[in-house]
């Protein structure tokens, strides 16, 4: 019985002492892959490192001197940009500026010239206009105020018809036409002034459009026509 005790013992002791040994061989060589492992992997961690730093430094610094002179350019070219718009601008305002001072000085001469023109027409408005009221007065200055205006009607259809002179002096004093121009009684009448009022506003009416004898271009004493006084207008 004691035998067996004791080869108990003995038995539970080597079992304990081998697995301590097993378990610290274990654990040393455990610990020491582990340190070998963490060599390892702290040299690979250390060139990754220093070669991702050593890459990137360097292609930030190509990047900033890339960027830094792509900015140098765009700003190069924007102030070149920005003094062509100003030239084209200040060119556009200067072109501007010389039409429409051309404009100006256009519609200036525009202007003069259409005032003489007025001035000229107005003039010798006034002339034909003295002239039709001296005819009217030497033909119809005795007829009745319709009957002037008449006389004026036909002097003015004349000058629209194409068939006669297109002025009042032309046709008035065109041959063989008016009896009073024809005489010089016309001419003594005009350069006197002696004509009426009544013959003056007469021409101005004739003039203005007034015409009581439609496209009538003759008038006499004759027996047909529209009779006005003692005149027949045909």
């Amino acid at each position: 019985m004691k035998h067996n005790q004791n080869r108990r013992v003995l038995l539970s002791l080597y079992a304990a002492v081998t697995s301590a040994l097993l378990l610290t061989g274990f654990t040393s060589a455990a610990a020491e892959t582990g340190r070998n492992a963490e060599q390892k992997s702290y040299i690979r961690e250390e060139l990754f490192q220093w070669d991702f730093a050593e890459a990137a430094g360097g292609i930030s610094g190509e990047a900033v001197q890339d960027t830094k002179e792509a900015v140098q350019a765009a700003h190069a070219a924007y102030l070149i940009k920005l003094e062509e718009e100003k030239k084209a601008a200040e060119e556009a305002q200067r072109l501007a500026e010389e039409q429409a001072a051309a404009e100006a000085r256009a519609a200036e001469e525009a202007a003069v010239a259409q005032a003489a023109a007025e001035a000229q027409a107005a003039s010798v408005a006034v002339s034909e206009q003295e002239l039709l009221a001296a005819l009217i007065y030497c033909e119809a200055g005795n007829q009745p105020y319709e009957g002037q205006v008449a006389v004026g009607a036909v002097v003015m259809n004349r000058v629209r018809s194409g068939s006669y002179p297109n002025t009042i002096t032309e046709v008035i004093y065109q041959s063989g036409q008016f009896g009073p121009a024809m005489t010089g009684w016309l001419d003594s009448v005009l350069a006197s002034g002696s004509y009426t009022d009544t013959a003056r506003q007469a021409a101005a009416d004739a003039i203005a459009g007034s015409n009581p004898v439609g496209d009538c271009l003759y008038f006499g004493n004759g027996n047909w026509g529209i009779q006005i006084g003692d005149h027949y207008f045909h």
